[in-house]
Order: structure tokens, then sequence, then C-alpha cells
């Protein structure tokens, strides 16, 4: 099910999108234990473990977990079943409610929720380590099938060059990048998304999106858009580096954080080195601002496949300077993106929300510890982590 946005709804009726989200859902985990412990790693917060949500009889059954596979005598899916819908996300302790809310979000308005398997990057050094972050995904989503992944920051740290916002400097906003490495080569496709994100419709729908013309990765596309502020006068005064564009019919501004990838296509024609090349350009002669997103514009605008814009309602944080207020665009909504400064668990928990953060609220699941006596769980990794990956290049 997804919303419909009409322009009443969009300047006054939130009651009417209240009564159009339903609440969410859990999930399942491959290869990971977690028991209780007498403290708690979870920076003192824990969330409430999310409603148990099983596949339909119309659901493909899922093959067995390969040798070794078995958690709690539970069988799980292989992440190289085709039946799957593989789903990447990061992973980490500043955006993990926000990671939360849309891992949720997903489950609640899936048509088989079993058959999705998400693939999660998390960073070497984040100040949640990521045994601890994965007991916080399991312990909330006790069924949940997934797969924690390393990422080296050291991989493109010093590729990384200075954003208008420092949050954009993260080096795991550049983890998309590296999928095709980080990912088992079984994985051929995949689904990337941001943790700023709810979806309010069946992802089974965007998985489904056919990548045609030999199309590497599929976006809604915003070719309305000012195409050219996201590039530097140096860029633009540049022949050499602009006829980039030239060849192409209409490049047109997307938004990376919703993006299906044949990873097949993406690891044959090593797309990996091709934005690392961009960025090389970056740190020499700077030619954008704007962090992570450049260079995907820089190698794909004008030869993506162009996916419905109900797929990626963005902007919903704001700009990257001030983070204000936004209204949805009219028609039907599939998925709601806190692109920007905002974010609606920030916003709501400072009691200045925006108007549309409420409708991200039925899927948060965060809740507050109160440190006391008796009052004290938490989770604990076990030291055997058969479903963990360290991701070396």
């Amino acid at each position: 099910m997804a919303l419909y946005i009409t322009q009443a709804a969009m300047t006054g009726d939130l009651a009417s999108l209240f009564s159009l989200i339903l609440l969410v859902m859990p999930i399942f985990c491959l290869s990971i234990r977690s028991f209780p412990a007498r403290d708690g790693p979870e920076h003192g917060f824990r969330y409430a473990e999310a409603p148990e949500y099983r596949n339909g009889v119309r659901c493909p059954a899922l093959s067995a977990a390969p040798s070794g596979g078995r958690i709690e005598e539970e069988e799980v899916a292989s992440y190289c079943d085709p039946t799957l819908v593989n789903i990447a996300m990061t992973l980490d302790f500043e955006y993990l409610r926000g990671s939360i809310a849309a891992i949720h979000s997903l489950l609640r308005h899936a048509s088989c929720p079993e058959n999705i398997f998400f693939h999660f990057i998390a960073a070497e050094f984040d100040p949640a380590s990521p045994r601890i972050l994965t007991g916080l995904v399991r312990s909330t989503f006790p069924s949940l099938n997934f797969k924690v992944y390393i990422f080296r920051e050291d991989t493109v740290i010093n590729l990384i060059s200075s954003s208008i916002r420092h949050a954009l400097e993260n080096p795991l906003n550049y983890a998309r990048n590296y999928l095709g490495d980080i990912l088992d080569p079984c994985v051929d496709r995949v689904i990337y998304l941001d943790s700023d994100i709810i979806v309010v419709d069946d992802i089974r729908k965007l998985w489904d999106t056919a990548l045609s013309g030999g199309r590497v990765i599929g976006a809604p596309e915003y070719c309305h858009a000012n195409f050219t502020k996201y590039f530097t006068d140096n860029f633009w005064s540049d022949p050499l580096l602009s006829r980039v564009f030239g060849s192409r019919s209409n490049p047109c501004y997307f938004n990376t954080g919703v993006m299906v990838m044949d990873l097949r296509r993406w690891r044959d024609g090593n797309f990996r080195k091709r934005i690392e090349n961009w960025m090389e350009v970056q740190k020499r002669k700077r030619i954008y601002d704007l962090g992570s997103l450049p260079p995907f514009l820089l190698v794909f605008a004008g030869n993506v496949e162009p996916i419905d814009h109900r797929w990626n309602q963005h902007g919903l944080g704001g700009d990257n300077v001030k983070g204000s207020c936004r209204s949805l665009h009219p028609g039907p909504v599939s998925l709601l993106h806190w692109s920007g400064k905002g974010k609606p668990w920030v916003r709501l928990d400072s009691m200045k929300p925006c108007p549309l953060d409420f409708l991200w609220e039925p899927y948060d699941l965060y809740k507050p510890v109160r440190r006391g006596p008796r009052d004290r769980t938490a989770v604990e990794i076990s030291s055997t982590l058969t479903g963990y990956s360290s991701y070396l290049m």
C-alpha cells in the first residue's frame, strides 16, 4: 500500500496521512547470536522488539541455510538465494535510530518480509563498534535475515575532500561506491537505501524494476533541477572536464539515497574505479562541494534507468545548511526520504518537529533507558560471529 498525497493533505490535514501509515514489523538474522549482559553497550538507549512478520502462502520458498548457518536452531535463508530481495544500508551509531525505523517500515509493508535480506555496512571505527550495532539490530529484530560487513575506512579516507556539511565527509557515506567489492559475488543485484527513509509500499515493486539498455543503476531522476549548481566554476570552465556530459543526451540530477544497482554490470565495468578517478580529480582541482553525490552524477547522469518519483520523495530534511521544513510533492508516495540537514528523530526529540516528521514517528522503536540498579538490560555479542565479514581491499 502506498500513500497518495493531495494538495489539501500537503497544506494541512496530516491526520488523514497518519491513517494511511500502518505500524511496522520484525526481522531475522544470519549467523549472529546475542545474549543478555549485566551492563549496556547501547550507549544509554535501547529499542523495543519489533513484532514478527511472516510470509504468506504465495511467497517463494526460501532455501535452507548453508552448513553452519543455523542460529538458535532456526534455519535462515542464504543470501545467495535468488528469491531474495537484497537491501544494502549503512549501519552506524549516529543514524542507527533512522536505520531501525527504515528496516521496520520495509518489513511492515512487504508482501514477503521473510524474503528480504539486509546487507549492513558498518564502519570499522564507529563510536559503537560493529558488534554492538549488530547486537542492537539482532535484539530489535530477532528474526531478521542479515549480514554485517566491516568497512575499512582507510579504503576511501584519502580520497574524501571537504564538503559544505561536515556529516557528508563521513567515510561511510562512500560505502555505496564499494558495494560491488563488499558484497559476496553471488549478490548480483541490490537496492541501496539511505538510513533516513521510510518505505510505505511493497519493496518488491522497486526490486522488480528492469534496468534496460545495459544500464547499471536505476533511480528517480529530477530533470527540472539546476544541474549546473552541483559543480563549481572550476569544473564548468575547464573544457576537458565539462565535456564529460557532452555525449549524453539528457543528464539529470538524481539522488543516490535510493538506487537499484546491477552489481554484475558494476563489477564488469569497474565503476568503483571510475568514481574514484573523479574523486582524485576533486583532490587536485576542486570541482564540486557536495560530498559523495557529484562523482555519481559525473559517471552516471544521463545513463540512469528512470524510476517513478514515488520511490524517492526526498529533501524532507530541508537543505544542507538550515534543514528547514518542506512539503511533499503531490501524487503517490512509496518512499519518504529526509535527505538534508534535518532528521526527524532529532527534531522530534528537540520538540521542534516539522509536520511530516510525524509520518516517520510510527516506525520509531527507540526506547530511552532509565539508568537504575534494577533497570539495566543490554545485548552482548558472542565472540563467534560466523555471519560477520571484514572487507579488505
